[in-house]
């Protein structure tokens, strides 16, 4: 029997719904996830296969691994990715042809695993290393761990097969390494934990969830091998999982960790290891993310930064970065209840997940700044490009994590877009589709959302069936969105940030329109960070706003932009019109440095209309420009 929930549902009050029990039909993510279908996963596949990713499973099948491998040593983690997307978008569609793709792929990656289970292409065979001699850097565990997802969302889309079945083998060839009796080591890259987290809660097989509970235990211990100009915080083995405060090191790592940590604490009843990632959580989102939901502000170890230290024109925010702190907020969201880890998904989705594809769906953002100063320049559209830093998406990465994990996660969008607990239904995030939820007293309930968020804050949504009569419909109502109207059966209710929770009687025909303010908004920033200390950003509903130099007249530019806080933002379209003047320092001595003892002369333009503000998702999708979120104020 299928169960095409997320992998992530765990024993307890709250479960995700199916992929395929909510039908998106158009607007913003249904776009989104149309393009991801259409282009997406074929142009992952055919990159994968013309650089010689997938032929690794081949070469090790066939003995011929003693000539160059080609990709990183972590290139099978992309193909398990688009294998994991595959799965989703079959569970969720019935696509013939994700079906038989995932079906080719599970055939060349089973035939290269060995008889004990162990399955990797760059480590264990003739020509290579051996297995376990670099568990620094060499990323064998993380690439068994995006195996067991991906085998995950095969068994809860369409049953036990044969890539389950692959699954099983190497998760025990890794209980039987690393289990308590084994070799006391970990990966330098985590994932392993929710890997192994997931495929122990989806088969019912606790020795799965123990060996994740092990190496959750492990970390911290300073027991990796040291990478050059790194410490071990880059791993985080530098403080135990439960005595860490805050997340540090490479972003992707510290967030796949705590994904993994929150699981193994629902499934074991851990609520001292749950209540250590709800305080990261708490002490990361409110010192070290960006407005955007972006997380990483530093390109040497694309990792977090200090308390405050998040500078717009360095900000990192990896694609995956995004991913990744949605996995965790979801499990927090599921393990909890609490709102506010369904607010900053929000946030995330709209303004770095969906910032990293190019509207065709061929071409990613690998990290997104917060400020582009000039113009970034060309990709090369039919070669590899080595990690793009913001300014210009590419078709394909040196490292190309983010094209794969942007696929998975757009195949498998809806499933976060609600909750279910008991005989209540929570709308967690808003599009536009028809859903369909079987209740857990067996019961359905069938809604017909129609909305244009978040280019409007208009929601209606339809009671289309219902066959239980006790059923509460739970409405998210953002963080942001002060002056909330609900109405029913023509009766208007101000509800405020939080819950909206409609008791009933609800019964086929009943219709909800839940009003949110979506008006332009200053957003100022905490002063302590120094880096935009006087500016101000511009939000509307859930988007960040920026300005690109392609909208600027003349003779502003970017960096010399001023905006009057004094006069409020205007809406225009989907974004906003801000008033504001040019700031023009008086040039400097030909060879002097640019700084002065005393204040600069300014001639400063008449405040001038019209500058336009598009929403951060889109920019450089027109062309390369040069951007900026956060504006200095006047």
């Amino acid at each position: 029997m299928r169960d095409n929930t997320v992998p992530v549902d765990a024993p307890g009050r709250l479960r995700g719904i199916g992929v395929d029990e909510f039908r998106l039909q158009g607007g913003f993510w249904g776009g989104l996830q149309a393009v991801n279908t259409a282009a997406t996963l074929q142009h992952c596949l055919e990159w994968m296969e013309g650089l010689g990713w997938i032929a690794n499973f081949d070469r090790v099948a066939q003995g011929a691994t003693d000539g160059e491998r080609p990709g990183w040593q972590f290139s099978d983690s992309e193909v398990y990715k688009l294998m994991e997307a595959l799965a989703w978008e079959h569970g969720r569609t019935g696509s013939d042809w994700a079906d038989e793709a995932f079906v080719a792929l599970t055939e060349r990656v089973a035939a290269a695993q060995d008889d004990d289970g162990y399955l990797n292409t760059c480590y264990g065979h003739a020509g290579q290393p051996d297995r376990y001699t670099d568990l620094s850097s060499g990323h064998e565990l993380y690439c068994t761990g995006h195996l067991l997802q991906a085998a995950v969302a095969r068994l809860r889309t369409a049953g036990e097969d044969k890539l389950v079945e692959v699954a099983r083998r190497a998760a025990d060839e890794v209980c039987r390494t690393f289990g308590a009796d084994g070799r006391n080591g970990i990966c330098g890259h985590p994932e392993i934990e929710v890997g192994l987290a997931e495929l122990g809660r989806a088969l019912g097989e606790p020795r799965y969830t123990e060996q994740a509970r092990l190496f959750i235990e492990r970390r911290g211990r300073g027991t990796l091998k040291p990478v050059t100009l790194l410490d071990a915080s880059y791993f985080q083995d530098d403080v135990p999982v439960r005595e860490a405060d805050a997340w540090r090191g490479h972003a992707v790592r510290a967030l796949y960790l705590a994904a993994g940590a929150v699981d193994v604490a629902v499934d074991t009843n851990d609520d001292d290891l749950l209540h250590a990632v709800e305080r990261q959580w708490a002490h990361s989102v409110e010192r070290r993310t960006y407005l955007t939901g972006g997380m990483g502000s530093r390109h040497q170890d694309e990792g977090f930064g200090e308390d405050w230290e998040l500078p717009p024109d360095r900000a990192y925010c990896e694609t995956c970065a995004g991913i990744a702190s949605n996995m965790v907020s979801w499990r927090l969201y599921m393990a909890t209840g609490e709102v506010k880890y369904a607010d900053l998904m929000e946030r995330t989705f709209y303004n770095v997940i969906a910032a990293s594809p190019a509207e065709d769906g061929k071409a990613f953002f690998y990290a997104n700044p917060l400020h582009q100063r000039s113009a970034a320049a060309d990709v090369r559209p039919d070669e590899v490009n080595p990690r793009a830093e913001g300014g210009v998406r590419a078709p394909w990465f040196d490292v190309s994590c983010c094209p794969t994990n942007l696929a998975r996660t757009l195949a498998s969008w809806q499933a976060y877009a609600a909750s279910v607990e008991g005989n209540q239904v929570s709308l967690l995030q808003y599009a536009n589709g028809d859903m369909r939820i079987a209740l857990d007293d067996g019961e359905e309930l069938a809604l017909r959302i129609s909305t244009g968020y978040p280019q409007t804050g208009s929601i209606r949504i339809e009671v289309l069936e219902i066959t239980g009569e006790q059923v509460e419909l739970r409405l998210r109502i953002p963080h942001w969105a002060e002056g909330s109207s609900l109405v029913i059966a023509s009766a208007a209710y101000s509800v405020e940030p939080g819950w909206a929770t409609v008791r009933g009687p609800l019964e086929v025909g009943t219709v909800l329109e839940l009003n949110l303010p979506v008006e332009p908004r200053f957003t100022w920033p905490d002063e302590r960070i120094d880096a935009v200390r006087g500016c101000v950003a511009v939000e509307r509903g859930p988007l960040v706003l920026c300005v690109e130099s392609t909208d600027l007249p003349e003779p502003q530019t970017i960096e010399t932009l001023r905006i009057d806080a004094s006069q409020p933002p205007l809406a225009e379209g989907d974004g906003a019109i801000v008033q504001a003047a040019s700031a023009l320092a008086a040039p400097a001595n030909s060879g002097s440095l640019p700084y002065r003892s005393t204040p600069a002369s300014r001639e400063r333009s008449a405040v001038t209309t019209g500058i336009r503000l598009i929403p951060y998702h889109r920019w450089a999708q027109r062309s390369s420009a040069a951007m900026r979120v956060f504006l200095p104020a006047v």
